[in-house]
């Protein structure tokens, strides 16, 4: 389905590992006053002064995570970058460095590494984060995708999972669910090309969804939008396994129940038409299908009144004695235990 523009191929064993990283690196450049050093020593210098520090990693690997066949190389960087940084914002922290680390078989060219170095460049510009070191390496199979962001916040600023109360409301920015139903989208365009390669696809009707998943954004909006309202969340994590996932987690590790609305669940027009079309339930894609990198959150019962009127949230349930469980209210008053069906890279087929 993606066309190849690349009409010049250079080996990557023409350059070599320290001319790859050179070639991959050398317009890279710091804005960050933390900075005191990036690329081009054995390691970089960071000074955070008075900060705390946060870290966060994630693993992509082909046939795993990407599928090369629909996901464009620059948009496969730029993803790498926001799954990240969205992990600091949800520790209601500023992400400012990143460190980028890659195996690569030598069925790719220098060019693709350019193109997946540039959706990486575009997204540390667009984050306002460093790019200051990393590690290239051999990949007897697909490509391997590191990254490492580092982010900086002030100690009473910090949000953990662990500390929503009883009587908690439980608030979600965004929609869920839309990524989810991208991948299905461009799954089922894969199958039809194998079948007939002369077929071009017309996804003018899921570009919402097929955006979420191709090109999703971290909410880097929403830190800035709660210090306004003189907000701090009791407890928070990103969305990025599922929202019945990440609830649960929210619960474990800060000892509470909780009840979710199905009635409540924020989802896009277009994600309604799409399950419709493929014959999915709503809800069990709202809550189960991940990768939405929106932020989930709990607040004290008190604080609703700073939240009621603002379109960036939506209160979708609360949080309850640890005894009573984690629990789905469906549209029609049924109380269902909530699963954890959400992304797991260890499952069994």
């Amino acid at each position: 389905m993606i066309e190849d523009k690349n009409q010049q191929r250079t080996s990557l064993g023409n350059l070599g590992e320290f001319g790859l990283i050179e070639h991959l690196t050398h317009d890279i450049t710091t804005a960050q006053p933390g900075t005191l050093k990036g690329i081009g020593d054995d390691g970089a210098v960071l000074d955070f002064k008075d900060k705390k520090i946060v870290v966060s990693t994630d693993l992509l690997v082909e046939g795993v995570h990407f599928d090369l066949a629909y996901m464009p190389l620059k948009h496969l960087g730029y993803k790498a970058v926001v799954v990240n940084v969205s992990d600091i914002y949800a520790m209601n922290a500023k992400p400012t460095q990143i460190t980028v680390s890659i195996a690569v078989s030598n069925r790719f060219p220098v060019e693709a590494l350019d193109e997946l170095y540039d959706g990486i460049k575009l997204a540390a510009k667009s984050y306002g984060v460093d790019i200051v070191g990393g590690d290239t390496t051999s990949s007897q199979k697909g490509m391997i995708l590191s990254i490492t962001a580092l982010g900086e916040a002030n100690a009473e600023d910090i949000t953990y999972r662990s500390g929503a109360g009883e009587t908690d409301l439980l608030v979600v920015t965004g929609d869920v669910g839309a990524a989810y139903m991208g991948l299905k989208v461009l799954e089922r365009e894969k199958e039809v090309f194998v079948v007939n390669p002369q077929n071009q696809p017309d996804l003018d009707a899921y570009s919402y969804l097929i955006e979420r998943q191709l090109k999703p954004e971290a909410r880097q909006d929403i830190n800035g939008i709660l210090k306004a309202l003189e907000l701090k969340p009791t407890a928070m994590i990103d969305v990025s396994d599922g929202l019945s996932s990440e609830i649960i987690h929210l619960c474990r590790q800060s000892g509470v129940g909780c009840n979710l609305y199905e009635e409540k669940i924020p989802v896009d027009p277009q994600l309604i038409n799409v399950c419709e079309e493929f014959n999915i339930d709503i809800t069990t894609v709202a809550i189960n299908g991940g990768e939405d990198y929106e932020l989930l959150f709990t607040i004290a019962m008190e604080d609703f009144e700073k939240i009621k009127a603002n379109p960036n949230f939506t209160v979708i349930g609360h949080m309850t004695q640890e005894s009573e469980g984690i629990h789905l209210i469906t549209r029609a008053n049924t109380k269902i235990p909530l699963k954890a069906r959400g992304w797991n890279a260890l499952q069994e087929e």
